[in-house]
């Protein structure tokens, strides 16, 4: 919990650059899950992957943009950037 405490500390100081950088960090990532589940197929598997991928990016965005606490915003791009690299993983390794 040290590093999680001690990020989230320090995303939390600068919440204005640290939320422009994760929007634009986390919809990279993101835009590059979405290649790699794509490049294997459009099956009902892919597009569930890719849904996931779309929401929890979206669900990101929009809680920096509706100005939602700081700790959930946090909690968001870490679900996000988690869901994006483990389907980078998963789909990279079918390849």
């Amino acid at each position: 919990m040290t590093l999680y405490n001690t990020t989230f500390e320090n995303f939390n100081k600068s919440y204005i650059g640290s939320a422009t950088m994760a929007v634009i960090g986390q919809s990279c990532l993101g835009a590059t899950a979405a290649m790699f589940v794509l490049s294997n197929g459009t099956s009902v598997t892919q597009m569930i992957q890719l849904a996931i991928i779309v929401f929890t990016n979206m669900f990101a965005n929009t809680s920096i943009l509706a100005q939602m606490s700081h700790k959930t915003v946090f909690n968001l791009i870490i679900t996000s950037v988690f869901f994006s690299i483990l389907f980078i993983i998963i789909n990279n390794t079918l390849i």
